[in-house]
């Protein structure tokens, strides 16, 4: 089952670059404030916050899943994430299906990110022009990510809507590593489990990956 919904990326490294923007709403900031500006300031502070932890650094696992899970995780539009990445499906699930969607790919997510988090020693993000009108509720902010060995920048853009219910003003629902977009990267997968296999299904295959992820990494440590 393992095979049928690891990311046909093969870039997990770089989702390193993904998780310095989500990271960068660690700290509160105003509505007002321009969504690549806030990108870019907090996302060079959070850097250097991890790049001076040993721990994280080293990749602490249980402290890498818990920054990720309480500073990041809460700063996502998650259900609208999960539902794009489930695709038709979402539609057929019951409110109990859904919630151990939710569950499942949240539990995805965050080891991913965390895996790829211990690697970003050195490594800076720079922000492009944003081509959004001021008042857009919805907009991508591009950014590059560079490190000491990496010969060329590493493409990262976000997309955010606007939530004006929240302390930072906006939240994350897409990440676009190297010209492919995460949600649509998942979506392909999930398509054909659900096809094969029902919602149910999904949600199996799911919870075997998460299984087979987390015996990897307490057999590491």
């Amino acid at each position: 089952m393992q095979g049928r919904i690891s990311p046909r990326l093969s870039t997990c490294g770089w989702l390193a670059g993904g998780l310095l923007a989500l990271v960068a709403w660690m700290q509160p900031a105003q509505a007002e404030t321009p969504a690549d500006a806030m990108v870019l300031t907090m996302s060079n502070d959070v850097l250097g916050t991890i790049q001076s932890d040993p721990a994280l650094m080293a990749g602490n696992m249980p402290r890498l899943i818990a920054l990720v899970d309480t500073k990041i995780m809460p700063l996502v539009n998650f259900q609208r994430m999960t539902a794009s990445a489930v695709g038709p499906g979402w539609r057929q699930a019951t409110p109990e299906q859904r919630q151990r969607l939710q569950d499942e790919f949240k539990t995805l997510l965050v080891r991913t990110y965390a895996g790829a988090l211990a690697q970003v020693q050195g490594m800076k993000v720079s922000a492009k022009p944003m081509r959004a009108a001021a008042d857009a509720k919805d907009v991508i902010v591009r950014t590059e990510l560079r490190g000491p060995g990496t010969a060329e920048p590493v493409q990262l853009d976000y997309r955010l809507e606007q939530a004006p219910d929240t302390a930072v003003g906006w939240r994350i629902y897409n990440v676009n590593v190297m010209g492919v977009w995460l949600v649509e990267t998942y979506r392909s997968q999930f398509a054909q489990e659900v096809n094969a296999r029902g919602i149910d299904g999904l949600i199996v295959s799911l919870a075997e990956r998460n299984k087979a992820t987390a015996q990897a990494a307490a057999a590491k440590n």
